[in-house]
């Protein structure tokens, strides 16, 4: 099994980012019922300081237009899922 499906709790989910075209992951889990306003600060904090696997810091992190989604459990994707990640022409 996967490592990163074996440290996502039941009630956790991974978080998924996308900023300036790069893709990641950060590296903890968080609850699936965090708020969205919490779930962006920790992911701005991420950004400022660097510490998401594959992006460079960004000091002047905002994300007062990104979008928080989330997603359930499925049988390919076998842990709660929360992206945060741009709003797009094509956005629901």
């Amino acid at each position: 099994m996967d490592e990163m499906v074996q440290v996502i709790g039941e009630n956790e989910a991974r978080v998924n980012v996308t900023y300036d075209g790069v893709n990641a992951d950060m590296r903890d889990a968080v609850s699936f019922a965090s708020s969205d306003g919490d779930v962006k600060r920790w992911v701005t904090e991420a950004l400022v300081t660097g510490s998401l696997p594959g992006m460079a810091a960004k000091p002047n992190a905002d994300l007062n237009n990104f979008v928080v989604d989330r997603f359930a459990a499925t049988e390919a994707r076998p842990y709660q899922l929360i992206q945060v990640r741009p709003k797009t022409a094509f956005g629901a």
